[in-house]
């Protein structure tokens, strides 16, 4: 039988997600020591689309050869590793309750995927001829890749800060807010 409420808890507007048992395991289970692999391995995807857009834009500048090679390589091993954190991080989307339960977790997870399919596309577009694709197409897709990594890492670093994703709850702190 289901327990009578008072009028005041039944006017009291709650969510429905933040009541959901699952709402606070948000505790990473791919680890090293405790810190969370996909946040260490985003840092160089995002580092590599920005070197990216930096060699595009120094051959633009220069016109040295070296520049092209260097983009044709950021942008291809941007775009492998940023694979490698996507796995990571698809995996503890499925697996983690508290994370597959946010809607933010899901805009990053789209996000992400239309960040490596932009990373895929200036690679490929680049391994033909390296010099020939930086203009004007290639120098485009840097900086639209570097902003969509932006925008990625935002969201990113919101579920990270703001909702404490992927990080560990030590005993005692945050109790007196569930209380």
């Amino acid at each position: 039988m289901r327990q009578k409420r008072s009028w005041k808890q039944r006017r009291r507007l709650a969510d429905p997600i933040e009541e959901h048992a699952a709402f606070d395991d948000t505790e990473t289970k791919i680890a090293v020591s405790g810190h969370p692999l996909h946040a260490m391995m985003v840092a160089f995807p995002i580092a590599l689309a920005f070197s990216t857009l930096g060699a595009d834009a120094l051959y633009w500048w220069t016109g040295d050869a070296f520049w092209p090679r260097v983009a044709l390589w950021a942008s291809g091993i941007a775009f492998w590793l940023g694979v490698a954190a996507g796995v990571t991080g698809t995996i503890e989307l499925l697996i983690v309750p508290g994370i597959r339960i946010r809607s933010a977790s899901w805009t990053h997870f789209i996000l992400a995927v239309m960040l490596l399919s932009l990373l895929g596309l200036n690679w490929g577009f680049r391994l033909p001829d390296p010099e020939g694709a930086v203009l004007p197409f290639g120098i485009l897709l840097s900086a639209l890749a570097g902003l969509m990594t932006g925008i990625t890492g935002w969201h990113g670093g919101k579920l990270v800060f703001d909702y404490q994703i992927g990080t560990q709850r030590r005993p005692g702190v945050g109790d007196q807010d569930r209380a």
